[in-house]
């Protein structure tokens, strides 16, 4: 049974605040990537850290995140605090506190979920007196200081005000030591037998181990419980609804992101493996369905947005994915900022049909200095539907010329014409942009490219990215290895 912690109402200030900073973009219309700063280290908080972002039934934006006293997380005395845009994100209000009390009491990393059906709004958190993640006991006594507890709080006015509750009886086995909300934004099902439930991720630390773990309602957040763990391997976690109906999980975890499925609305997934297209370096990133509420047979309908680091040694290039079958393939990607980058969070700005619809992204900026809101369109993505696949022969010899096939299989709804192949390698390599003949839909075709290695390269293993060119301004991707011998 939950209970009501002390009650905390925030009002937001009405007027709205100047534009922050504004990092470099694309222009303003059609086409574009423009973003400006929410937050900066330094102006109201000594730090700012863990974007969460949604939009409400009302089309109001809302981004959430941690004001810190320093970077560290909890234990600390950290407060949550929001800013909304009545406006799409081109304006934003004054920045509200949602949570903070005094030292040592903290609330960190946000993630904020909407209840299409009754338009309420959660916003999830951890919430700590004397212990953070690693450190917290077991057991779930919601006075006990020593256990890092499951809070959120929720607001029915848009986010204008809140008020608090505490769910760590309700969702926390006692056999577990630490809890708290993989921030970012947790998901309602909009189909099938589970339509209308509630899901917010969490990670959980049970038997020296970290799991993840989907926490549930199917009455508004009247009441939630948590399904079965998922790892060990777990960590900060995001899920996805699917055309088919079931859940998929992705999971931070270096290398590669990780992923794991649920036929039962999330209270049971099968096992973490590897999604090899995705690498990490161990960083929160963020998944959404592009199209969230059109029917299955809707050519959008299976289009999933996916949003990380995509490096696998440090913080850096942050990268926007488009997957068109349910995240098999993710053969659409752009870099949204080469330097240091780090947690992100993406949600659809619009129903996700149209010509060019737009999709909002809060991430963090320039070694944590910055908590930076973007919006881009379809058209500056500049993807194809058309998942890429390189088949290297077992070896290139230094010296020779040896065909990479590669090939290209239209996802498309509609025929494509045709276009060009083509392969990055290291300088000194050589290889012509070979054509890919028109496809039709679900069409795929081979195509042999011609690798020359120069004499004398080092045997080992080289990264290529294979590029297909298509309407000149539209592209896809695919990566693999080729192996380079000497030449005997």
């Amino acid at each position: 049974m939950k209970r009501r912690v002390p009650l905390v109402t925030v009002t937001a200030v009405a007027t709205l605040a100047v534009l922050a900073a504004t990092v470099p973009a694309h222009g303003a219309t059609a086409g574009t990537l423009t973003s400006q700063d929410l937050a900066t280290a330094g102006t109201g908080s000594p730090y700012y850290r863990i974007p969460a972002l949604t939009r409400t039934t009302k089309g109001t934006l809302l981004a959430a995140y941690d004001a810190r006293p320093t970077l560290g997380d909890l234990p600390s005395n950290i407060g949550v605090v929001l800013r909304r845009s009545t406006d799409g994100g081109t304006t934003w209000q004054t920045q509200q506190t949602v949570r903070k009390d005094a030292a040592p009491n903290g609330y960190g990393d946000p993630s904020l979920l909407v209840d299409r059906d009754t338009g309420r709004i959660f916003l999830f958190y951890a919430a700590s007196v004397n212990q953070g993640f690693f450190g917290s006991a077991t057991g779930n006594d919601e006075s006990d200081p020593d256990v890092l507890q499951a809070d959120y709080s929720y607001s029915d006015d848009d986010g204008v005000t809140w008020k608090h509750e505490r769910i760590t009886a309700d969702i926390k086995n006692p056999a577990w030591g630490g809890m708290f909300a993989a921030s970012g934004e947790g998901i309602q099902l909009r189909h099938g037998t589970y339509k209308g439930r509630l899901i917010q991720q969490y990670a959980i630390r049970s038997n020296g181990a970290n799991y993840a773990v989907s926490a549930y309602s199917d009455d508004h957040g009247a009441t939630w419980r948590t399904g079965t763990p998922v790892g060990p391997g777990g960590d900060e976690n995001k899920t996805v609804e699917l055309s088919d109906g079931r859940v998929m999980l992705n999971n931070r975890s270096k290398p590669y992101r990780t992923v794991a499925y649920s036929s039962d609305g999330g209270v049971t997934y099968t096992a973490l493996q590897q999604d090899t297209e995705l690498p990490d370096p161990g960083n929160n990133g963020s998944i959404a369905r592009f199209a969230p509420d059109v029917d299955a047979s809707h050519p959008r309908a299976s289009w999933l947005m996916f949003s990380n680091t995509a490096t696998t040694g440090n913080r850096s290039n942050l990268t926007v994915r488009l997957s068109c079958d349910n995240g098999k393939n993710w053969p659409v990607r752009r870099t949204v900022e080469s330097g240091s980058s780090a947690y992100s969070t993406l949600t659809p700005l619009g129903d996700g049909t149209g010509s060019d619809p737009r999709v909002g992204l809060l991430w963090e900026r320039a070694d944590y200095q910055h908590i930076t809101y973007s919006s881009f369109d379809l058209k500056w993505l500049g993807g194809v539907c058309a998942p890429v696949t390189v088949t290297p022969p077992a070896s290139l010899p230094a010296g020779s010329t040896t065909d990479v096939t590669v090939r290209v299989v239209s996802q498309n709804d509609v025929a494509l014409p045709s276009g060009t192949v083509s392969l990055k390698l290291p300088s000194g390599w050589s290889a012509p942009a070979v054509t890919m003949p028109a496809l039709n839909p679900g069409q795929g075709a081979n195509v042999r490219i011609p690798v020359t290695v120069p004499a004398g390269t080092a045997a080992g293993s080289v990264s290529t990215t294979a590029t297909y060119e298509v309407r000149g301004t539209q592209h896809s991707y695919g990566d693999s290895t080729l192996t380079v011998t000497t030449s005997s």
